[in-house]
């Protein structure tokens, strides 16, 4: 009797358990449905609106080659599609990279934008530009360098008996800092038309990409979004805190040192196809959260914010505004007032860190 009055309520609790697991799941199919959906229609329309106006279908039959007008390919294929591409592949990885730094240092002010990453490819690319003269895919390189050996640093001098996400940010902004200072002091010594080039390059831009490396981050997000997204449960796992995360059986250093390289690598590609866009890593995951709910976390939702954020900036910042603008103008307009409130709410809640 006694056996069965105990069951009783253990049964009742399983139930419970799994049919709010079995509503997380729908509630997160749903939202990574619907984000898709508008990921898809945006890409599009970014195609379909210029000067030469298209038709949806129009755009989808010469992407997928399905009739051949020449004047209709050359629009999309040659002078629409690479810039499209660029803001869809570019904000997938800064989504990605910036809920993956956001959870894993368990902190909503962990965004590559400030915690030196992107000021470490900005140095770089600069230097190029401005003390060799190059530009192109050599800047493109000096980003992705600068950008890894940024993070590199940063993980050495936050090393102590492990890496903890409050000294790592701390670390980063410093980092930061620094960095920033060397940009402005180039700047000052480069000449006029050197400083215009690079100027432009930091204010971050989709369309600025060459085709060898869209073709790189394309490449790479096909390899490190599943890898991504296979470590998305030892990421959540890390969100309980490293004492409980060994206690379950996690290598936590391990899978630390597998998620921070996954998400540098995203955001590295990124800066280096588009320049540092700004605020897109830090808006894209709390988008996802504030969608998907309890089914909080998602790394393929954030990466589709990004996407949709990026996807719209580009078409405000070209077809919407008076005089066409680059891209990162939009999401430094929009991110900023988001960040003052990020930062008023996180210090109210006592969350900041």
């Amino acid at each position: 009797m006694t056996a069965t009055t105990s069951a009783a309520p253990a049964a009742t609790t399983a139930g419970a358990f799994r049919t709010v697991r079995r509503r997380r799941a729908t509630r997160s199919l749903v939202v990574t449905s619907a984000l898709a959906m508008a990921v898809t229609a945006l890409f599009v329309l970014t195609m379909m609106v210029g000067s030469f106006q298209l038709t949806a279908g129009e755009v989808i039959a010469s992407v997928l080659h399905l009739r051949e007008d020449p004047s209709v390919d050359f629009v999309v294929r040659d002078l629409r599609l690479p810039t499209a591409t660029s803001a869809l592949a570019v904000g997938l990885a800064l989504g990605a990279a910036g809920t993956i730094f956001q959870q894993l240092l368990r902190n909503p002010l962990a965004s590559p934008d400030f915690v030196g990453i992107t000021s470490g490819a900005g140095l770089a690319a600069i230097s190029g530009i401005v003390l060799l003269q190059l530009g192109g895919l050599a800047v493109s390189g000096l980003a992705l360098a600068g950008a890894v050996g940024a993070a590199l640093l940063m993980y050495v001098l936050a090393w102590r008996d492990g890496v903890a996400g409050y000294r790592f940010i701390l670390i980063g902004i410093g980092v930061a800092l620094f960095f920033d200072g060397l940009i402005g002091y180039m700047l000052t010594r480069a000449r006029l038309s050197d400083a215009r080039q690079a100027m432009h390059w930091l204010t971050g831009s989709v369309g600025q990409a060459g085709a060898a490396e869209l073709r790189l981050l394309l490449g790479a997000l096909v390899l490190l979004l599943p890898i991504a997204v296979l470590l998305q449960r030892q990421l959540r796992t890390l969100e309980l805190g490293d004492d409980t995360a060994r206690a379950l059986g996690s290598r936590v250093e391990l899978g630390r040192g597998g998620l921070l390289a996954t998400a540098v690598a995203l955001v590295a590609l990124a800066v280096a196809v588009a320049g540092p866009v700004i605020f897109v890593a830090l808006v894209a995951g709390p988008i996802a959260n504030r969608l998907l709910g309890p089914a909080t976390g998602g790394i393929v939702a954030a990466a589709l914010a990004g996407a949709t954020l990026l996807l719209t900036a580009d078409l405000v910042a070209v077809h919407v505004l008076p005089t066409p603008l680059p891209t990162g103008v939009v999401t430094g307009a929009v991110g900023a007032p988001y960040l003052l409130w990020l930062l008023a709410t996180t210090n109210r809640q006592g969350a900041g860190g």
